[in-house]
């Protein structure tokens, strides 16, 4: 319980820095020169731009708190890694499918979440598979400093 708290401790600035990359990022192309800290509909939700960015941002940190604790899963060797993967990937949706759609970054409609679930998975499989790639590298170079002692 210790790690998970001082993972989450990290997490939540970490989540709320990747969100405002993120903003920085969408406003870049979508923005026409101007910053957007977050969608219009939030803004009109909170009846102010300032509020709904600390919505937004809290929201933020609460997810970098929930990928960080999870990322204690990756620790749980004698798990496979299917199985790491569907718990990991349960526990990330089930809290980033809800503040999407509270933060208005998803479409309130049954085709804007199936197009938001989509794009996540894509992400996530393409961020899982970069991973899997590094790892498989690292243990393939120590397998080979192992061979070479022996």
């Amino acid at each position: 319980m210790k790690k998970v708290f001082q993972r989450g401790l990290l997490g939540f600035p970490l989540g709320v820095f990747i969100g405002y990359v993120i903003t920085i990022v969408i406003s870049l192309f979508f923005a026409d020169g101007y910053y957007s800290p977050c969608v219009p509909t939030l803004v009109d939700e909170f009846g102010s731009e300032i509020g709904a960015v600390i919505f937004q941002t809290l929201l933020c940190g609460l997810m970098g708190v929930s990928f960080s604790a999870a990322s204690l899963i990756w620790d749980k060797e004698n798990w496979s890694i299917l199985k790491q993967t569907a718990i990991y990937f349960l526990i990330t949706s089930i809290t980033i499918l809800p503040i999407a759609y509270v933060t208005h970054w998803m479409e309130h409609s049954v085709s804007g979440f199936l197009v938001y679930v989509g794009i996540f998975t894509a992400v996530f499989v393409f961020i899982w598979g970069i991973q899997y790639c590094i790892w498989k590298q690292k243990i393939k170079a120590i397998n080979k400093k192992i061979d070479e002692r022996t």
